[in-house]
Formats: structure tokens, C-alpha cells, sequence
């Protein structure tokens, strides 16, 4: 009887079993990577702060990914090669010839399988979870490999150097914005997220990159209180009017003197009042500077989230916007930069007000030429470009570069615009329509 064939001894199934160990192996790295390029930042954030440490340790990893994904490629080429080396070794002393062959389809058709799509479906579908598992061995494996990896990476650096790229680690820290800008709108198309709420979520990240002179209520709409006219004329419009601050003027309305309260007007002419002396003959001796507070001003350059804070910190919502030669602008309220975020606010006072943007039946959009750009998108869900004009009208113009006429029509950015009617030198209603 022949004796037992050499290719079959325990050093046959050693082979074997470091063979299946290797793939283990390389599956191991294949999932790892994909679970921590994939895994959320915040969704990690969020176990690690309810106290998982495998999360806080996948956030400390991605920190660098440069370095995570060189060290997990390395050891996954290398239980590769090492695992494909055995299996052609192995095979060839069994079949000879044909073994390269042979070893070839075999380890192709285990790696592909095993090694790649299975651990990396796994982990797309239980990301987070699976990065904080493997955090710990991969945490040891980039500090095994840190000296190796560092090397690479300047090779590769200096590589690309030489093709005149220039790789910034942290640039996603600066897309932070982006990432999430994008995720709401995909969420929004995809019905998960409602349009509100996006809106919402965008309006609060875009306070710190807008400035007051945006979102102003311009000078030409401003009311003001003459702080000559007599003391029962400044009852009356302050009764009449549907805002509760009023800036006062004297002599030319760029001279603003002061800010009066509606509460702070009532209840110093009801002190003078409160007698036998006839009312008239009693306010006579009112004197506006009584109940007048000191008028606030900010320039034209702030940023609403500044402006915000500067409203929180000094307990006033109302400022007057000027620019850098100190002229009037507008002026801006805490309600204005609140609008900015959740929509428009309306009280007793707004709800008999036109609607800035109207609906024909034909399709077209009638909209007000005052108002902003950034309002017309967010009410229509649309994309036009507010980087060179503020308001509708302003972009028209912009476009146009003269002040067109009414009944003049324009075609840019994929709309429609009609001038319909105009008061002097501003565009006052427009109709707008997608192409």
C-alpha cells in the first residue's frame, strides 16, 4: 500500500486553515473600513456622549482618515497577497500546471465574496454599530502601522505635489455646512424630511453668513414720529400705528434723536392727564424727551447672528441700520432675524396684509418687487441666486442692467419676469414664471 500523499499531510491542512484564517482576516479589514468611512459623525457623537466608549473611539480614529485608510489598506493587501501566495503554493503542489490557474479563480471567487461583499454589506447595513465594535483592533492596528503609513503618506503627498494637487486632512471640517444642506434637500426629495423644517434647520445655519443689511426693513418704509408735532398728533399716529417702537426725528429724518415705546408714550400722557385739568391743556405740557430711550445703531455689515446676540445681551429688539458714512439704511428687529428661521411671523396687526407672492391661473407668480430673494425661494421652493441683489426687483435690475419699463419681460437663471407696474425708479410688481 502507497504511503499517505505528501500534499495531504498536516501541512496540507495547516496551509488550509491559514488560508481561511487570512480571508477571516481580510474580511475583517473590509468591513472595518466601510463601516468607519460610513458610519455618522453624529450618530457616533451621539452614542459616545450616552456613554459607549467603542463610539468615542471609532470619533478618535476618523479624525484622521488619511491615516485610518492607509493603515486598513495596508493590512488588508498584506493578509491578501499573503492568503492568495499560500493558496497558489498550495494548489500548484496538488495539480501541478494548471494550479496557478487554478488558485487563481479560486481565491478571486473567496475573496470576492467573503472578504469584500459580505463584510461590506454588513457594515453599510449596521454602520455605526460596527465601527464601534472594531474600533479597539483597529485603534491597535494604525498604531502598528503608523511609522509605515506615515512614510506613504509623504510619498504619496510628494507624488501628487509634483501634479500640482494639494490635499488639505481637515477640508471636511469646512463642508460641515454642506453635508448638511445636502442631506435635508435629499431628505426633502425623498419626502422624509418636510420642506418647514428644512427651511427651519437651514435658516438657523445661514445667520452667521448674512448680514443685516439683507434682511432690513429699508429706510423708504421706515415710520417715524416728527418729535415737533404737537403732543396730541404723536398720540394719534402712535394709536394708529401697528408697531409698538417708533424712531424719532427732528428736522430731517436722518437725524434720528431717539426711539419711542408705544407703553412708555401712553403712560406719560396718562400721568399728565389724570386730574381736573382738560386733557388738551394737560398734554401741552408733554415733553417727548420724557419717555424717548436712546437710539441704537449698528452697521450695515453685521451678521444676523452678532446682531442677534448684541439684541439677547443688551434686552432690546430694535436697531437702525447705518453705513460706513453713518447714513441711514433701515432698520432691523430680533422679529426680522427670528423670520429668518421659522418663517414669517404675522399678528393681529399683519393679517390684512396682501400677500407678497400671488397665484394665477395661467401658472404665473405675482410677487411683490420689495421682496427678498431668499423669502421667494423659500415660499416657492426655488433657486435663484441672491449674491448680487438683495430683493426681486434689485435682481431684475441687476440683470437687466438698466431699470426697465413696465411691461418689459426678461428671461434669466430659467424664469420668467414681467415688469408689471413701477413707481418711479423701483419696480413695485412683478410676474414670475418658470420656464
Amino acid at each position: 500500500m502507497d504511503p499517505v500523499s505528501p500534499t495531504l499531510d498536516s501541512a496540507f491542512w495547516i496551509q488550509v486553515a491559514a488560508i481561511l484564517l487570512l480571508l477571516v482576516c481580510s474580511g475583517f479589514f473590509s468591513g472595518s473600513e466601510t463601516a468607519l468611512t460610513a458610519a455618522s459623525r453624529g450618530k457616533l457623537r451621539a452614542r459616545a456622549d450616552k456613554g459607549d466608549a467603542g463610539a468615542a473611539r471609532a470619533l478618535a480614529i476618523t479624525e484622521d482618515s488619511e491615516r485610518l485608510i492607509g493603515s486598513v489598506l495596508l493590512g488588508n493587501n498584506l493578509v491578501n497577497i499573503l492568503a492568495t501566495s499560500l493558496a497558489t503554493t498550495l494548489i500548484a503542489s496538488v495539480l501541478a500546471d494548471s494550479g496557478v490557474v487554478v488558485a487563481t479563480l479560486v481565491m478571486t471567487a473567496l475573496i470576492l465574496i467573503f472578504a469584500e461583499v459580505l463584510p461590506k454589506t454588513y457594515a453599510i447595513t449596521n454602520a455605526e454599530s460596527a465601527a464601534s465594535a472594531v474600533s479597539r483592533p483597529i485603534a491597535f492596528v494604525v498604531t502598528i502601522f503608523a511609522p509605515i503609513v506615515s512614510a506613504v503618506r509623504l510619498l504619496v503627498r510628494g507624488v501628487l505635489r509634483v501634479f500640482g494637487v494639494r490635499t488639505d486632512p481637515d477640508s471636511h471640517i469646512l463642508a460641515v455646512r454642506e453635508e448638511i444642506e445636502g442631506a435635508l434637500n435629499l431628505g426633502h426629495s425623498e419626502g422624509v424630511v418636510e420642506k418647514e423644517d428644512r427651511d427651519r434647520i437651514l435658516g438657523a445655519l445661514d445667520l452667521a453668513e448674512r448680514t443685516v443689511e439683507e434682511i432690513m426693513l429699508h429706510r423708504s418704509k421706515i415710520e417715524m414720529i416728527d418729535a415737533d408735532n404737537p403732543p396730541l398728533d404723536i398720540l394719534t399716529q402712535c394709536l394708529e400705528s401697528s408697531h409698538t417702537r417708533l424712531p424719532v426725528f427732528r428736522d430731517d429724518p436722518e437725524n434720528i434723536i431717539g426711539l419711542v415705546h408705544a407703553k412708555d408714550l401712553l403712560r406719560g400722557m396718562y400721568k399728565l392727564i389724570q386730574g381736573s385739568v382738560p386733557t388738551e391743556a394737560a398734554l401741552k405740557g408733554f415733553d417727548l424727551k420724557d419717555v424717548m430711550m436712546a437710539p441704537y445703531f449698528v452697521p450695515e455689515t453685521t451678521t444676523l447672528d452678532d446682531q442677534m446676540r448684541q439684541f439677547l445681551r443688551r434686552h432690546t429688539h430694535f436697531a437702525l441700520v447705518v453705513d460706513e458714512y453713518g447714513a441711514l439704511q433701515g432698520l432691523i428687529t430680533l422679529e426680522d432675524i427670528l423670520e429668518e428661521i421659522v418663517g414669517e411671523i404675522t399678528d393681529e396687526f399683519d393679517s390684512g396684509t396682501e400677500e407678497e407672492v400671488g397665484r394665477t391661473d395661467d401658472g404665473h407668480f405675482l410677487v411683490d418687487g420689495a421682496m427678498t430673494i431668499r423669502d421667494l425661494n423659500r415660499a416657492c421652493d426655488w433657486s435663484l441666486p441672491d449674491d448680487e441683489a438683495n430683493t426681486v426687483a434689485g435682481l431684475v435690475i441687476h440683470e437687466a442692467q438698466a431699470i426697465p419699463q413696465a411691461g418689459q419681460v426678461f428671461s434669466f437663471h430659467g424664469f420668467r419676469f414681467e415688469v408689471l407696474s413701477k413707481q418711479a425708479n423701483r419696480i413695485t410688481r412683478l410676474k414670475i414664471r418658470p420656464l
